[in-house]
C-alpha cells in the first residue's frame, strides 16, 4: 500500500505534462523543495485543480512512486489574491519563487526558509507600504543567502578582519563580504587579473544591507534608495548569481 504524506506548500512553478498533466514544483514546510506530478489535472472535472496553482498555499497529499510523486489530494489555504491584482508584486512573486527553486536543493528541509517564503508573499499580499516592491525581492535574496550559510561580513574587513572605515569598500560575497582598501590593493597587486568578482561599494550600501538582514519590517519600510544605490544593490546580487554553481 502506497504511503501518503502531506504538507504545507507555496507553488513555486509549474508546467504542462502531455495533454493533460502537470508538473509542479513547490517549497514545503515539512519537505523542502518538492517536483509532484499533478496527474489529468488540466481535466476540467479535475477535483485537484482548484487547490493548485502559481503562487498558491496549500495543503497536498502525495504518494511516492517508482519514479516521481504523484498529487492525490489539495486542500487551498490562501490565493494571496491582492497579490495578483497588482503586476509589481507579482512580477516580484515571480523573481522570488525563481530564485529559491534555482538556489535550493530538493529535499532539504529548513523551516527559517519556509517561514521566509511565507513572511514575503503575504507582506505582498497585504498593504505594506515600501518605496519600491522590488525590494521585498532583496529583502527575501539576502536572507536566503543567509540561512543558505552566505551570510556576508559588514562590519569588518573579510580579510584582515579590521573594523570597516567610511569611503571605498569592496565586496566580493565569495571572500565573506566586504574588503577594505588596503586588502584590495595587496589582491591587485598580486592578481590583477581577478579583480572581475570584487565590486566597490560605499557606506550607504553596507548600512542597506544591514538593515535588509535585521528582518524588521517596520524599519526596512522606511528604507529609502537613490536610483544609484538601486543599481548597485542589484549589481552586487546578481554577481553571486553569477558564481558557476549557481548559474
Amino acid at each position: 500500500m502506497a504511503v501518503h504524506y502531506r504538507a504545507q506548500g507555496i507553488v513555486i512553478k509549474k508546467e504542462n505534462r502531455g495533454e493533460t498533466d502537470q508538473i509542479f514544483r513547490f517549497y514545503t514546510e515539512n519537505f523542502g523543495k518538492l517536483e509532484i506530478l499533478g496527474k489529468a489535472i488540466r481535466k476540467i472535472k479535475s477535483k485537484l485543480r482548484s487547490g493548485v496553482e502559481l503562487f498558491y498555499l496549500s495543503e497536498i497529499e502525495f504518494i511516492q512512486g517508482k519514479r516521481h510523486k504523484t498529487l492525490t489530494d489539495t486542500v487551498l489555504i490562501e490565493k494571496f489574491k491582492n497579490l495578483r491584482k497588482d503586476l509589481r508584486k507579482l512580477a516580484v512573486a515571480y523573481k522570488i519563487s525563481e530564485t529559491i527553486d534555482r538556489l535550493v536543493s530538493f529535499q532539504e528541509t529548513d523551516k527559517k526558509i519556509w517561514q521566509l517564503l511565507k513572511e514575503v508573499f503575504y507582506k505582498l499580499d497585504s498593504n505594506f507600504k515600501i518605496q519600491d516592491f522590488k525590494l521585498v525581492y532583496y529583502y527575501f535574496f539576502w536572507n536566503l543567502l543567509s540561512m543558505l550559510g552566505y551570510h556576508p561580513e559588514l562590519y569588518n574587513c573579510s580579510l584582515c578582519q579590521k573594523r570597516i572605515k567610511p569611503g571605498k569598500i569592496y565586496f566580493n560575497l565569495k571572500e565573506g563580504g566586504i574588503i577594505c582598501p588596503d586588502c584590495f590593493k595587496k589582491i591587485k597587486e598580486k592578481s590583477p587579473t581577478g579583480l572581475n568578482d570584487f565590486r566597490e561599494i560605499n557606506s550607504d550600501m553596507v548600512k542597506i544591507l544591514r538593515i535588509i538582514l535585521k528582518k524588521d519590517w517596520k524599519f526596512f519600510s522606511r528604507l529609502k534608495m537613490k536610483i544609484p544605490h538601486q543599481k548597485m544593490l542589484a549589481d552586487i546580487s546578481d554577481d553571486f548569481l553569477a558564481i558557476p554553481q549557481f548559474k
